[in-house]
């Protein structure tokens, strides 16, 4: 008869614990491998640029929303919103002042965070656009039924141009964001409920329209192209006067970076983009959140130049708002 080969409780342990080593182990090594590529990104997190910056639920709430200025890589300015709400559009003024929608309304503040410009949005309405049009005008988009895209004198309260824009629907929080009103005075919608951008001349005629999935901002380059950032899409796209993509970037072109949500996307002044990554409508636990990137700049050829996650002294919080201060 032949005999077997009986192998002890603890050696038997002790080949499970190897095999499990064995199979593990390439797992550790791109563990490893990842967090040294982690390190070597070329970043000088918040060093890189003096900025703007707001994010849309830091607490992944509509309370106690926070806006920061970063100068020479430490936060010298924060701001708590008075009431519950969300920041949109952010903007440094000339004077010293930053104005800043806030779902309820529009505000504008001084350095002493005293508010000298109010603006409640309409009963069932929102208001996620608020671009300065030069120190006394501002351009918003009322989202509600009907939508209206307004030039607001501040100082008369006057309201000097409003057209009613076409929705895709009656929700008023899906219909706009990061409009805008070109140096030509025409009027440069990202439709988000609509899945397309679409520019209107002051008559409220559309001259021009390109097809944008989820469509979260829209901004009118110096070389006449659109540049326009897709939300849950993750895409990032540059059309030209024919509506052709002439650059774009998607998550292949940065698998070192978990991509979330696209929402503004700024084109510098060297030709460099830099995007947000907003990652609260997906990871609503905030520990979750923390070691994802908020913002990167990528050059033309989509190399990364700068990554910013600060996520603990300071902790910036979720991306959705950039003004670059150059």
């Amino acid at each position: 008869m032949k005999m077997r080969k009986v192998i002890p409780a603890n050696g038997w342990l002790q080949m499970q614990l190897a095999l499990l080593i064995f199979i593990a182990s390439p797992l550790f090594s791109q563990q490893k491998d990842s967090s040294l590529t982690a390190r070597k990104w070329p970043t000088s997190g918040l060093n890189q640029h003096d900025f703007l910056y707001a994010g849309e639920w830091q607490g992944s709430s509509f309370k106690d929303q926070k806006m920061f200025i970063v100068k020479h890589g430490k936060v010298v300015w924060e701001y708590s919103m008075m009431e519950d709400g969300e920041y949109g559009d952010i903007a440094l003024l000339p004077n010293g002042h930053i104005l800043f929608s806030r779902k309820t309304g529009a505000s504008e503040i001084t350095m002493d965070k005293k508010i000298v410009w109010n603006y409640k949005a309409e009963n069932n309405a929102e208001i996620h656009v608020c671009q300065p049009v030069g120190l006394d005008k501002v351009f918003i988009v009322m989202n509600a039924v009907p939508a209206k895209a307004i030039i607001l004198n501040k100082v008369t309260g006057k309201v000097e141009k409003e057209l009613i824009l076409p929705t895709g629907g009656t929700n008023p929080h899906v219909m706009f964001r990061r409009c805008r009103f070109t140096a030509a005075g025409t009027f440069l919608v990202g439709h988000l409920d609509m899945n397309k951008v679409s520019e209107y001349d002051s008559t409220g005629k559309e001259i021009w329209s390109v097809p944008a999935p989820s469509v979260w901002s829209v901004s009118r380059l110096e070389n006449g192209n659109t540049l326009v950032g897709g939300n849950q899409h993750c895409y990032v796209r540059e059309f030209n006067k024919a509506g052709n993509i002439v650059w774009e970037l998607t998550q292949k072109d940065v698998p070192e970076i978990k991509l979330f949500n696209i929402q503004e996307v700024v084109r510098l002044k060297n030709g460099n983009t830099v995007i947000s990554n907003w990652c609260a409508g997906t990871l609503k636990n905030k520990e979750d959140q923390k070691g994802t990137v908020q913002f990167f700049e990528v050059t033309k050829d989509k190399k990364i130049v700068w990554i910013l996650s600060s996520w603990d002294h300071p902790d910036l919080g979720p991306a959705s708002a950039i003004q670059i201060l150059e």
